[in-house]
């Protein structure tokens, strides 16, 4: 072929020549797409078995079939016209049709609209699930979040039973696509207005101030205290959130404050820290009764006999309650050779050594068969 035969058939459109178009147009071509491709496109037509959209293929992409009810929250606010992103279920069907899926879509905009929710301070409704130990489970559209126990107000602390299969109204408080996590918050909406004097309350409170308060969550680590704070305006309270730490539940140890506390339960704390920065409180119970070690070395002095209760047995002694709070351990080198201990038993024992600041107490036992002057 001559040149001039050439340039006849490479014409010029537009400034690009055909075969230019010609290459343009086969990458929209449904050779072109891949499965689980992201494309932009066009809402052409809208009904109740289809949605057409144009994506610039040589036939538009059709969303049919249960593609159209998972992504129900999308078409539900479509027209015809708008733009819209959609995946490549499957590039070419038997009918050379492009099948695509708006669900992918569907649940990116589903995380947007809640991450956009949670950042201007809405309420949404959500309906009550089922309650577990954490709190409850809900749903909202077609998905499922969580309220926490501690994240419910104070009239349904220990009642959440009462909003199973009925519809109340939260606040997003955290969104996580990739964990997959909606979590709400009813205290945020029941609470507001108390919850709002946070800030001015915890300027009201001190160090060693006693409120009392309602349990509203509990952990291995502690348990979680909702109090009420008097304002300047006796009739007003606001409500400030504290944790007891496990370590400042008792004088006695703690294993587990699930035996000891349920949530909704009033409890008598005492402030011993603040932390602005969190809006929070640090509380204690033990501090509201007298620390039994403080004059430990008066009433249980080296040498004197006591009666106490076998209250644990471990491979390396014995321990003994005496009051609460006050243990001591008959190690098992000072155990006689003949004699066996029993959970519960009450047994006779004279203190050989005290460690105050370790909180430690080293027991002798004391043999009444052998003569008096033996300790």
């Amino acid at each position: 072929m001559k040149s001039s035969q050439k340039s006849d058939v490479i014409k010029k459109v537009g400034g690009l020549s055909v075969m230019d178009k010609l290459m343009e147009g086969a990458s929209g071509f449904p050779g072109a797409l891949k499965r689980g491709q992201k494309v932009e496109g066009t809402v052409t037509a809208i009904s109740k078995k289809m949605v057409l959209i144009d994506i610039g293929a040589k036939t538009e992409g059709v969303v049919s079939g249960e593609d159209l009810a998972e992504a129900y929250d999308v078409l539900k606010e479509l027209k015809e016209g708008d733009k819209v992103s959609a995946y490549v279920k499957f590039p070419e069907n038997d009918q050379g049709q492009i099948i695509l899926t708006l669900k992918q879509a569907a649940d990116e905009n589903r995380w947007y609209k809640y991450k956009k929710i949670m950042e201007e301070e809405k309420e949404v409704d959500v309906m009550g699930l089922e309650v577990n130990k954490g709190g409850m489970v809900v749903k909202i559209g077609e998905i499922r979040g969580f309220v926490p126990t501690s994240q419910f107000g104070e009239r349904f602390l220990g009642n959440m039973d009462s909003l199973l299969n009925k519809t109340f109204k939260v606040r997003v408080i955290e969104v996580d696509k990739d964990q997959n996590r909606l979590i709400f918050s009813e205290k945020l909406v029941s609470d507001f207005e108390a919850l709002a004097k946070k800030g001015v309350a915890l300027e009201l409170v001190g160090v060693g101030d006693k409120f009392e308060g309602t349990v509203s969550g509990i952990m291995p680590f502690g348990v979680f205290v909702t109090v009420n704070v008097p304002m300047k305006d006796k009739d007003e309270v606001a409500k400030v959130e504290g944790l007891i730490h496990i370590s400042e539940i008792s004088w006695e140890k703690v294993e587990d404050p699930n035996v000891m506390f349920k949530v909704g339960q009033e409890v008598h704390v005492q402030v011993i820290g603040i932390d602005k920065g969190a809006g929070k409180l640090n509380l204690s119970i033990k501090q509201m009764s007298g620390d039994p070690w403080s004059d430990i070395e008066t009433r249980y002095a080296i040498g004197t006999k006591h009666s106490g209760k076998v209250v644990r047995i471990a491979p390396y002694g014995i321990f003994v309650n005496f009051e609460k709070g006050v243990d001591g351990l008959i190690h098992v080198s000072k155990k006689p050779a003949d004699k066996e201990f029993k959970m519960g038993e009450a047994v006779e024992v004279f203190v050989e050594n005290l460690d105050v600041k370790a909180r430690r107490m080293s027991l002798g036992v004391v043999l009444t068969e052998v003569p008096v002057a033996y300790k």
